[in-house]
């Protein structure tokens, strides 16, 4: 007969758990579901705070500063974001292949500096559970675990 052996047998209480909800309380997660269910995503989605500041985060100073006014906007960062999140899920579910992570490119206008044109940068999706083991996504610089 096979014993099964539980985590907490196998490795004791937890001493610390940080779940998705302190991340999100704690700013290192942002919450985007509202701007991903606006594209047709429905899972819950949650963008890195260093995510956001690279690829979402813009001031009006930021257009102030650049050489020519881009008149870009954080609404319209966002958008960005989320739709070639749901473009890269759609491609991927079009060839039939299951991926629960997955890197996708986007063209932004980096917030610092005069330069106006927009770059390339890669981003990684990351499908998992969440909290209560609900299917959540969160989108991160490819660096970040």
């Amino acid at each position: 007969m096979y014993n099964m052996t539980t985590t907490q047998e196998l490795f004791g209480d937890v001493i610390h758990a940080y779940t998705r909800e302190m991340a999100l309380e704690d700013g290192y997660l942002v919450d985007i579901t509202e701007a991903a269910g606006e594209v047709g995503i429905k899972y819950p989605v949650a963008i890195t705070h260093a995510a956001w500041e690279d690829c979402v985060e813009w001031e009006d100073t930021d257009n102030a500063r650049k050489k020519y006014n881009t008149c870009q906007d954080e609404r319209g960062r966002l958008h960005d974001v989320v739709w070639m999140l749901y473009l890269a899920i759609r491609a991927i579910r079009n060839r039939g292949q299951i991926s629960t992570c997955f890197n996708y490119d986007l063209y932004r206008v980096p917030s610092e500096g005069r330069g106006f044109k927009a770059r390339r940068t890669t981003l990684k999706a990351v499908c998992g559970p969440g909290d209560n083991a609900e299917p959540v996504i969160t989108i991160m610089l490819p660096n970040e675990d």
